[in-house]
């Protein structure tokens, strides 16, 4: 999440901000009026009388506070709508600035906040006492999102083979070099040269292969681990920690839980 000095200076309109907020919002607007805007809370704002910079610090504080929410496991079911409106609207008011990891936070947010909430472990089922939500609701959106995961990783992988790059391992080079990725030395990148090409294949063919694996129980522990590596090397070597968190999140809540059954009973 970018601090509080950064959510200003990128969706305030003065001469101090990044790409203008009405720029990126006028071109979301061609597509469809009704996708939310960071605009509407300004506008609403304006209505009662708060300024531009009072609206956008209560907006980051309602999209922080609905992530603290979510992560304690209280008010789920107003944190996961408060927090998918909140940061869909940031994303589709900053589309010129915003990358993957947004748009894998929105859609992971919006299964959050269709899912039946809350579960055995949020403390809204232990403090508030509130009852268990229908299993097999529980178990149609796990299956959506398992889908998603599945078309997204296979035509993911299928871009790849499509092209050269990835079988001569230029694409994985121009990656790993490219600023502000370019974490690791060029020299140690030169000594494993040699690496990139199955590097390269060795990804294609697990993403490609993920929606038949994944689904396999003698094989789905490997590919699980295998992705949740992918993305974690991705992380390490190219300073994209919270697209490598958010994938893993998503890998782990789609298969992870059907590897083991309540009370640590497995299932494979």
């Amino acid at each position: 999440m970018i601090s509080r000095a950064d959510w200003r200076q990128m969706f305030a309109l003065d001469p101090g901000s990044f790409v203008t907020r009405d720029l990126t919002e006028a071109l979301v607007t061609l597509g469809s009026t009704l996708v939310p805007r960071v605009s509407w809370f300004i506008s609403a704002g304006e209505f009662i009388g708060l300024s531009e910079a009072t609206v956008l610090w209560v907006a980051w504080s309602g999209l922080l506070a609905a992530g603290l929410c979510l992560v304690a496991g209280i008010f789920c079911r107003s944190a996961a709508i408060a927090g998918w409106f909140l940061h869909l609207s940031a994303i589709k008011s900053s589309a010129l600035l915003s990358y993957g990891v947004d748009n894998f936070t929105s859609i992971g947010l919006f299964y959050l906040m269709l899912s039946p909430l809350p579960d055995h472990l949020a403390l809204d089922s232990s403090w508030r006492k509130w009852p268990a939500k229908n299993a097999q609701l529980q178990s149609f959106w796990q299956r959506v999102l398992q889908l998603h995961l599945c078309v997204i990783y296979f035509f993911s992988g299928l871009t790849k083979l499509l092209g050269s790059g990835w079988w001569n391992g230029e694409s994985l080079w121009r990656a790993l070099t490219r600023p502000p990725f370019d974490i690791v030395p060029s020299e140690v990148l030169i000594r494993g040269k040699y690496l990139f090409i199955p590097l390269g294949l060795g990804i294609c063919l697990l993403e490609t292969s993920y929606p038949i694996f994944i689904w396999l129980r003698r094989t789905r522990l490997i590919w699980l681990v295998g992705i949740i590596a992918m993305h974690g090397a991705i992380a390490v070597l190219m300073g994209l920690y919270l697209f490598g968190l958010i994938m893993a999140v998503l890998n782990v809540a789609a298969f992870g839980i059907d590897l083991f059954r309540l009370h640590g009973k497995k299932v494979i």
